[in-house]
């Protein structure tokens, strides 16, 4: 009996959904998320900025490691020297002490340099993600607006993708695979998002409406 009910509850849900009024009343948009990511102007602003705090982060990184290498250096120095026979027994034995804290100061060096790494690998990535999150709720609100005023109940994302697992190896295969053109508000919110972009940073790549004619 469950494995009759297991084959015919989708055929119901189906039915039912077929025959209920909500579809039947449903307007169903598509946009291609992705798209309109890459389209907004503030999305290339983010990017600077991340790519600018990237930047912060290796020339600090350079410096630490600069550093490393002239402690390392300097340590390397002070061994050789402690091993030099023609200096005295107590000279040799106060180069020895000198390179062992020389010694400790590089292995503190060395923590320093992997806690950095660390934190800022942290850093990027929460800051990649809180931008790229304020980026997709501007977009939202703007799809919930164009959605809205055109009475559209369903907004798809035509650009996502679901993971398939397979024995040959695993594949994405698109969520949506039909839609048309004129239920697509891609053009529309990417131009509406990019209503106050500065004038000297390009938002599209479309070409500009021809200049209305002049009345006779």
């Amino acid at each position: 009996m469950k494995k009759v009910m297991k084959k015919l509850l989708p055929a119901m849900l189906v039915f039912a959904l077929m025959n209920g009024s909500a579809l039947a009343q449903a307007r169903i948009a598509t946009i291609n998320l992705q798209k309109v990511f890459e389209k907004y102007w503030r999305t290339e602003q983010v990017t600077a900025a991340l790519k600018d705090r990237v930047a912060e982060l290796e020339k600090t990184h350079k410096e630490l490691l600069d550093g490393w290498k002239k402690s390392k250096e300097e340590y390397q120095q002070l061994v050789e020297d402690s091993n030099n026979q023609a200096v005295s027994g107590a000279e040799r034995d106060r180069r020895k002490k000198a390179a062992e804290e020389k010694f400790k100061d590089l292995k503190a060096s060395e923590d320093n340099i992997t806690q950095f790494e660390r934190q800022a690998s942290v850093t990027i990535g929460e800051q990649k993600t809180r931008l790229r999150k304020n980026l997709l709720d501007e977009i939202k609100l703007t799809i919930e607006s164009k959605a809205k005023a055109s009475n559209y109940t369903l907004v798809l994302d035509t650009g996502s993708q679901s993971y398939a697992a397979d024995p040959t190896g695993p594949y994405y295969t698109p969520n949506v695979l039909y839609w048309t053109e004129s239920g697509d508000l891609t053009d529309a919110v990417i131009s509406q998002l990019n209503v106050g972009a500065p004038l000297s940073m390009p938002v599209t790549d479309e070409k500009p409406a021809p200049p209305p004619k002049a009345k006779k």
